[in-house]
């Protein structure tokens, strides 16, 4: 009997793999087919001929598209009046930045319980030397004032004026700048070693030869230290060129630590201030990850850090010039395959096995992680449903027709439908007559005992004969949250995806890149990148406080499906606040550990509202760009009652507001409080 149930479920598994490979070989011939089709039109002679043309009717498409983006010519012009202003807010993070005579003395004057020694590691090759000058001035107008510079130098017999320049420094820093130089150039890993053996601060700094610090930064970080007791501090930065620090080329505004992040991108950067303890007899940069040791050394410190502190002003001026990485990954291409295996043996060390890292469209060192997927657990897709047969159908049968993954089952909460089409489509997906006497027989047969077996009145539940859709019906008004909670008690999945049914599948390994993340345990909530049908973005993370409302709201909304977003942030997997309940990935036990969607929030800001419960439980909420779809919002509810809906957010805006008054106030973790939250686009704060 055993061997006659293993066959079977071998065979079982042979044919999903059998089907698979079938349906992934009609994909690729398609494929060969379109670039078969595409490569005949580029070559037809009258095609280049036309290009002059086809440029100039692009360019007039795009223009209509951002005209319609902003709103119309009135949109457009207030955005041009937005982005002036925002280019002469941009002058408050250079030098007008810098603290006056006044505010200089007070804080170096300013006593903290603990005046902890930093010691600033500069690692010296070959530098030029007014980039050599330039560095030390702004080290020694620090307002803070208890720092030692420790200088390793590995320049060639034809660059010996930088020691000169820095014993010159050195006489006038009162003992505090160390200069050393070295038999032996040891690349950026080794002098920075080298660096660290001169240091004796509690705390050590990383600055690059070429770059400046603001005059406060020592004193933000101190500050941070004694408030937060942070042993891992890092700040915002920007690019500039040339002769001054004004002439900004990319401001970076970073959000607080988020790990997903950092494994797809050394967002942390500059400038890392650490406790010395955190090292714990380690090395502080490997020769092996040269070109990206400080992607391995921020990895391997923040890992063993108790409090990360993001200083959330620009205070780091990163130079870019020739052969600096700031002008270009080209410059240091080896630095590429070093971070790809700074973020493997960073995986390896957290127990993950099996994982691939790509380099993204956004830039080589943005990376794309797969996570393997362990095993095939049952995700139970929720899809609540009013009438709209047309929206429903398209969106289910874009996950029977596209989907790869296999083992999941669709349950549709029906809620007050009158139409007789959508009752034939429910008749049709469950394989008999819905609304007949076949019900109450195929409903006992499958175990399934209707409203009181669910636990509340005027609900039933019934499966179709194949196993793999469920109908259940929710016989109270319009409730999301109730809704979507009876669908996840009907739910026999380990995992439960809740969908609305105006959406369509676009990647069909969408469960994959969903679930990648969603399996592990210190994940929350995984949402997908949703498009409207013109391929412009719903949905891409959600920020708390954003909006009119000041309630939450989609960033990147509204851009090009193609957009690389701000700082790459549409390329990569990355920690958000919360994700929309329009596509959201849980495993079972974490939606009932939460206590499902807050159906006091009827309609709106629910599924905020369970993703700021599971970040309450320590957990990560994931947005992944590798999951796509289409959301045809608005279309499935409709806006008959639009009056009373409008009242009804309203209400529930202001319960969210008091709900979450706290974490409000504090502000998103993973949006710079320097951005606006009036737009969506990581504009900066203006006015």
């Amino acid at each position: 009997m055993e061997e006659m149930d293993y066959r079977e479920a071998y065979e079982r598994e042979h044919l999903k793999c059998a089907d698979l490979a079938g349906r992934i070989a009609d994909l690729e011939a398609k494929n060969e087919e379109l670039e078969w089709k595409l490569n005949r039109i580029k070559g037809n002679p009258l095609w280049k001929l036309s290009r002059p043309a086809r440029d100039v009717l692009h360019w007039i498409i795009r223009q209509r598209d951002r005209l319609r983006n902003c709103g119309g010519p009135r949109g457009v012009l207030q955005k041009l009046a937005y982005k002036k202003r925002e280019r002469q807010a941009m002058k408050q993070f250079g030098t007008e930045s810098f603290p006056s005579p006044e505010q200089a003395a007070a804080e170096r004057e300013a006593v903290f319980p603990r005046m902890v020694k930093v010691s600033i590691l500069v690692p010296l090759w070959n530098n030029p030397e007014k980039y050599q000058r330039e560095m030390l001035d702004s080290v020694m107008a620090q307002t803070y004032q208890n720092w030692e510079l420790c200088l390793a130098d590995g320049s060639d017999e034809a660059h010996g004026y930088i020691g000169e320049i820095c014993r010159e420094y050195a006489d006038k820093s009162g003992g505090r700048i160390r200069y050393r130089h070295l038999e032996k150039n040891g690349g950026i890993a080794g002098n920075t070693n080298a660096c660290l053996q001169m240091a004796t601060g509690e705390y050590v700094g990383l600055l690059d030869q070429d770059d400046l610090l603001h005059p406060s930064t020592l004193y933000e970080y101190v500050k941070a230290i004694n408030e937060q007791d942070a042993d891992y501090l890092y700040c915002d930065e920007t690019t500039f060129k040339g002769d001054h620090i004004d002439h900004m080329l990319t401001m970076h505004f970073k959000p607080d630590y988020a790990p997903d992040n950092l494994r797809a991108n050394n967002y942390i950067c500059h400038f890392s201030v650490f406790s010395r303890k955190l090292l714990d007899g380690e090395e502080l940069f490997r020769p092996k990850f040269d070109g990206s040791q400080d992607h391995d050394m921020i990895l391997r410190l923040t890992d063993s850090a108790e409090r990360i502190v993001h200083v959330p002003r620009l205070l780091y001026y990163w130079r870019s010039h020739s052969g600096s990485v700031a002008a270009g990954i080209d410059a240091k291409p080896y630095a590429i395959e070093a971070a790809k295996g700074a973020v493997a043996e960073h995986l390896r060390k957290h127990g993950y096995e099996h994982f691939k890292i790509e380099s993204t469209r956004a830039f080589e060192t943005i990376f794309r992680i797969r996570y393997n997927i362990i095993g095939t657990p049952k995700i139970s897709v929720v899809i609540p449903n009013k009438d709209h047969v047309e929206d429903l159908r398209r969106c289910v049968s874009s996950i029977l027709e596209k989907s790869t993954y296999d083992n999941y089952e669709i349950v549709i909460v029906e809620n007050n439908s009158t139409t007789k089409e959508i009752r034939e489509y429910y008749s049709q997906l469950l394989g008999y007559g819905y609304g007949s006497a076949e019900e109450g027989e195929a409903q006992g047969a499958l175990g399934l005992q209707g409203d009181k077996a669910l636990g509340r009145p005027g609900r039933q539940a019934l499966r179709s004969r194949d196993g793999r859709i469920v109908v259940a019906t929710y016989r109270g008004g319009f409730n999301y949250s109730a809704i979507n909670n009876l669908g996840v008690s009907c739910a026999a999945g380990d995992y439960v995806l809740l969908l609305n049914n105006d959406t369509e599948v676009i990647t069909v390994n969408w469960m994959e890149e969903l679930l990648m993340y969603a399996q592990r345990a210190d994940v929350g909530a995984v949402g997908a990148k949703l498009y409207y049908p013109d391929k412009t973005i719903q949905h891409a993370g959600v920020v708390i406080g954003l909006g009119a409302h000041r309630t939450a709201g989609h960033t990147h909304y509204g851009q090009h499906r193609q957009n690389l977003g701000y700082m790459g942030r549409l390329c990569y997997a990355q920690d958000v606040t919360a994700v929309t309940g329009a596509c959201l990935l849980v495993k079972k036990e974490l939606y009932l550990a939460a206590g499902g969607l807050d159906e006091g929030f009827a309609v709106s800001l629910n599924d905020v509202d369970f993703c700021l419960k599971l970040r309450g439980m320590g957990l990560l909420n994931v947005f992944t760009p590798f999951a796509e779809l289409f959301h045809y919002e608005s279309a499935s509810r409709g806006l008959d009652d639009a009056g009373e809906r409008a009242e009804r957010y309203n209400q529930e805006s202001e319960r969210f507001r008091e709900k979450w008054k706290r974490e409000l106030e504090a502000g998103d973790p993973y949006y710079n409080p320097n951005f606006s939250l009036d737009r969506s686009d990581y504009s900066l704060k203006v006015g």
